[in-house]
């Protein structure tokens, strides 16, 4: 397995960190990461060691405002400072691997920005696969709340309005003590800003989900708590692809990428991959 790393410039001039993981030979296809909130692409390894060894070139950014992308943590101005990056780290993907076969893989709020991404922009993918995608928040926010925090994130938008609940990440106690020490993750709290602009987005995704039309797999924990899981059967409902496909791991948390099961969720991934490769 070859890494490769660098850099490139994001929204307003910001230096935006991107890594690969390359097989020895030709790849087949490309897996690109879209990562969840306050991670970054190296908790993937995971994927990376399964795929790689398959002939998958993996490839991966850090969000704005995440792991060694500069930016203030857990803040964007818009939305699209998530999504324009996207679109000039897969143009510099395809340079590299020319002709072949793209996937986008969005975990938790990287779902959300892979939904948000192909509402605009579906040219040159083989399909997308889904991890847990951040289309509901969990639980019912009452108007009233979603009023405030819209109020906090024009008068106070770096103004911190919650964290992750980490137990909720994965059973597996080895997970959640990794997550708490690495450094690269972001355990501040969320920015009223960024809280604001995800709950926009998720609404457009939700309204406008009927756009996107290309294969899709959503895998979902059964007992996720950081996103709410009917999210994701609103996603499968809502796309316009003939091919998609929605599995739910009843008993699962969130990262089911990092769960105990995980081959088990890799198994589902690689078979729905390689169906859909030309």
């Amino acid at each position: 397995m070859r890494n490769q790393e660098g850099f490139f410039k994001g929204v307003r001039g910001a230096s935006l960190y991107h890594q690969g993981w390359l097989p020895e030979e030709d790849a087949k296809a490309v897996i690109v990461i879209v990562h969840g909130l306050g991670e970054h692409s190296g908790r993937y390894m995971n994927l990376v060691n399964r795929f790689v060894p398959q002939d998958y070139a993996v490839y991966g950014m850090d969000h704005l405002g995440h792991g060694k992308s500069e930016g203030p943590r857990l803040y964007v101005e818009r939305f699209t400072d998530f999504t324009d990056p996207l679109k000039t780290f897969l143009g510099m993907v395809r340079t590299w691997q020319p002709g072949k076969p793209v996937f986008l893989v969005g975990h938790s709020m990287g779902g959300l920005i892979a939904a948000f991404f192909l509402i605009e922009d579906q040219a040159g993918l083989a399909g997308t696969v889904f991890s847990g995608p951040a289309i509901k928040p969990p639980g019912d926010l009452p108007a009233a709340k979603i009023l405030a925090g819209r109020i906090l994130a024009v008068l106070f938008p770096r103004a911190g309005i919650g964290r992750l609940e980490t137990d909720a990440v994965s059973r597996d106690p080895a997970v959640v003590e990794a997550y708490l020490a690495d450094p690269l993750v972001c355990k501040g709290k969320l920015t009223a800003r960024l809280g604001a602009e995800m709950l926009v987005a998720m609404e457009r995704v939700r309204n406008e989900a009927a756009r996107i039309d290309l294969p899709i797999l959503i895998v979902q924990g059964g007992a996720d708590r950081l996103v709410d899981p009917s999210g994701a059967r609103l996603l499968h409902d809502k796309v316009a692809s003939s091919d998609k496909k929605l599995i739910v791991y009843e008993g699962l948390y969130h990262e089911v990428f990092n769960e105990p099961e995980h081959d088990r969720v890799f198994d589902d991934v690689e078979k729905w991959l390689e169906a859909h490769l030309p």
